[in-house]
């Protein structure tokens, strides 16, 4: 009965996943249960909102995700999560252990990017490229003025693409009475030969450990087969 009792308590039917009691059990979102919601915003995203005691985490992800993932020079695939806390004590927030299971994929798992060494990355690509455009006009004086749109561009977008993970990321925090939220994006690569060709409808679940849980949730997009979100014009 203890046992029982103990299982309910857990929203969202989460239950411990292993035998080793040193590991984090997973506290699940589930449409049916009270202490989880989910809505579509006009900006065209949907949001999944799952309460655990004194925690709270909303996941955001964009309707248009999956199209946006293969437009960008460095292929990611972007979450948004705000993390609340109401307790009396404190609580720990990292984006390090974040990760995200590409369920129709294999079920890759990819863990989360570190910002700092992302936007690096997206550095040394944009000086390659400098560099390699350089040699291809050397070569072809032609093709110069091709070449170097095409690298203005790609340096644009990489110049943004850096402000905004340095802006917007999720980072490290501790959050108490003083400062009960944190918000941030979480991206995560698709660089993987185990992931490619969308289908009509991807399955995910994103795991985010907070406060010796794992807070999980599964989602789907569209979350109904065929669904089109219409965005609101400013």
């Amino acid at each position: 009965m203890a046992l029982a009792l103990a299982s309910l308590l857990l929203p969202c039917a989460g239950r411990a996943r292993s035998k080793n009691k040193s590991e984090a059990s997973a506290v699940r979102w589930d449409e049916e249960h009270p202490d989880c919601t989910f809505s579509r915003s006009d900006d065209g995203h949907y949001h999944y909102g799952l309460w655990y005691e004194d925690a709270g985490i909303t996941l955001a992800v964009d309707s248009q995700e999956l199209e946006k993932v293969h437009r960008r020079h460095e292929p990611f695939f972007a979450v948004l999560l705000t993390v609340r806390y109401r307790g009396a004590g404190s609580l720990d927030v990292s984006a390090n252990n974040i990760s995200l299971e590409f369920v129709n994929h294999f079920k890759v798992v990819q863990t989360a990017l570190n910002p700092d060494s992302f936007s690096t990355k997206v550095q040394n690509d944009a000086d390659e490229l400098d560099h390699e455009t350089a040699r291809e006009v050397e070569k072809h004086p032609e093709k110069k003025e091709e070449k170097e749109a095409y690298m203005r561009a790609f340096l644009k977008d990489s110049a943004e693409l850096q402000e905004f993970v340095g802006k917007n990321s999720l980072r490290s925090t501790q959050l108490g009475q003083g400062n009960p939220e944190v918000s941030g994006w979480v991206l995560f690569s698709t660089s993987s030969k185990w992931i490619s060709g969308w289908k009509k409808q991807e399955e995910f679940i994103l795991r985010v450990p907070l406060g010796g849980k794992i807070f999980e949730f599964p989602f789907k997009l569209p979350p109904k087969p065929g669904e089109v979100m219409l965005r609101k014009r400013d």
